[in-house]
Formats: C-alpha cells, structure tokens, sequence
C-alpha cells in the first residue's frame, strides 16, 4: 500500500476510536478506572514515541528548524488550552457536578479539534517517512484517542447539549484527523514542519495532558501501566529489528 493509502486507512481507525469513545460516555458504560488505564497506556507510548522515534527524524528532517518547532508545538497547545479552552481537562473527567457554559463546551471542541488535526498530520508525517514510523505514530495516537472522543462528549452533555450533538462532537474530532491526514498528503513538503510540530504536540499531550491524570490514581499501580506503554513501545521496536 501507497503511504498516502496506509495514513488514510489507519487515520480512518483512529477517528472512528474518538466516536467510540464519544458513543461509551454517551452510554454510560465505562468506569473512570478503565479510561485511566488507557491515558496511563496511551501516555507512556506517546512519550516513548515521541522522545526516541519522531524528535530524532525530525531533526533529519530539519537539523536548523527542528527544535524550535518542537517547541512552537508544544507552547501551542499550551496556549490554546489556556486561552481557547479553559475549561479543559483530559481523559476520564465527565464534569456531572458541574454545569457548563454553551461557548464553553465549543471552546473545548475548537481546542481538541486542533490537537486532533495534528494527530493526522503525525500519522501521515510518519508514513512519508517511513512505514516502521507511521505505525509507531498510529498506535501512540489511537491509544489516547477513546478518552479524548469520551471528554468532548462529557463537555457536551454537561453544558446541556443532547446526545447526539455529543456524538457529532466526538465524530468532528475524528473528521478534524482525517484532514490532518489529507493536509499532509496534499502538501508533502510539510512533512519538515508537520513532523516536529506534531512531536512538540504529542510530547505536550503526553506529559503535561495525560501523566497528571496518572499522577491522580494512588499507588503504584498506574504507574506500572504507564511504563507498560513504554515497554510496548521498545518491544515493538525490537520486534521491528
């Protein structure tokens, strides 16, 4: 299969995985303990992904520009989620005690839906790249991508939307990877920017988003499953020679 074809079709299954993850909240079946394992797993291989596999492809890439896009991704987000969407906490939190302003719950959809669109700017990055790449990426994106679909529905439903503006929501955010996929494709000469910019972003989502929910759960249990998505992360490596 065609780069283009293998970042469509794996962009595809991480979008889907926002819906599901939209369509669980919506129906009430998951616990707060098992969202929590995934940001856990998710947050361990996102980090491992990002620090050992796109930061140094990256700076390949862009051996002048790299770093510093790194961290225009990274003071992104941070701006964004401080700004746009100040009400916004990641993973597991379903907001039920408290009510939600209307402007708000789309200020959270804008900012999710801009970290979204860079989840397929790195899938689709890493294919142009590599196939070993855009597989790594792929699984570090998809294993986050349940509680970030399951956020934005919460947000939704606590500021007094129906459910099925709360699925749209959670759809929209895959929609919004599609066109990170699609962008990159269309300009592949943005893979130097799109690259480092997405390794700033996963970085960012993966320390400062996802591991404070880890830090929340005591003992060490959360821990062990956080270094279970790095061990995964150098399993696959090994097995990939």
């Amino acid at each position: 299969m065609s780069a283009f074809a293998l970042s469509l079709a794996l962009g595809t299954v991480a979008g889907l995985a926002d819906f599901l993850g939209g369509l669980l909240l919506v129906r009430r079946s998951p616990t707060t303990r098992s969202l929590r394992y995934f940001v856990a797993l998710g947050s361990g291989f996102m980090l491992a992904a990002a620090v050992l596999e796109m930061l140094p492809e990256s700076l390949k890439l862009a051996p002048t520009w790299a770093p510093l896009l790194v961290l225009v991704g990274y003071c992104g987000v941070h701006l964004i989620e401080h700004t746009i969407t100040p009400h916004f906490h990641f993973g597991e939190e379903t907001h039920h005690d408290e009510f939600i302003a209307r402007y708000k719950s789309y200020s959270v959809l804008l900012g999710l839906g801009v970290h979204t669109l860079f989840d397929g700017v790195a899938i689709a990055s890493g294919f142009l790249i590599s196939n070993w790449l855009g597989y790594i990426v792929f699984l570090a994106v998809f294993l986050h991508k349940l509680p970030e679909g399951f956020t934005v529905a919460s947000v939704m439903l606590a500021s007094g939307q129906s459910r099925k503006t709360a699925l749209n929501a959670a759809l929209s955010l895959g929609l919004a990877t599609l066109a990170g996929v699609f962008l990159i494709n269309i300009f592949p000469s943005w893979v130097h920017i799109g690259l480092p910019v997405s390794a700033g972003v996963t970085i960012y989502v993966a320390a400062t988003d996802l591991v404070p929910e880890v830090n929340r759960e005591p003992g060490i249990r959360m821990a062990l499953v956080f270094f279970a998505g790095v061990a995964i992360f150098f399993l696959l490596r090994l097995i990939a020679g």
